[in-house]
């Protein structure tokens, strides 16, 4: 009890719902950070740009053979999901790597820690 009351006293939030509270007010009513309107991109723009172009011209390719094409769409969608797995277990890992720290771990790097993971979810969805 002596430690909730010193954490009250602090100005820092003791509850789930005081964190929520705490987090709508430096971010407003949204739940995104201020000032970001869309997702993040999943893949660097220039490898965005490189499978738009293999998609481009697999299109292209359709005409003279569909079968092909078809199978260079297969391959080219599976290494994107390949690589989009990959991407999100490397950002998983580096979340997870927060808890390494055992029981140094701030109220501050908790609320910095859910800001990822909830910029990590709306990624997710947007897909």
């Amino acid at each position: 009890m002596e430690i909730a009351d010193r954490e009250r006293r602090s100005g820092r939030p003791t509850s789930t719902k005081e964190v929520a509270r705490d987090l709508e007010k430096r971010e407003g009513t949204t739940g995104k950070p201020a000032g970001i309107d869309k997702p993040t991109p999943l893949f660097p723009e220039n490898e965005s740009t490189n499978f738009r172009n293999r998609w481009t011209e697999i299109q292209a390719a359709f005409v003279d053979e569909p079968r092909r094409a078809v199978e260079q769409a297969d391959t080219l969608v599976a290494e994107v999901i390949k690589r989009l797995a990959s991407s999100f277990a490397d950002e998983r890992s580096k979340l997870e790597g927060q808890w390494g720290r055992g029981d140094n771990v701030s109220t501050e790097d908790l609320r910095v820690a859910l800001q990822r993971y909830r910029a990590f979810f709306d990624r997710l969805l947007s897909v």
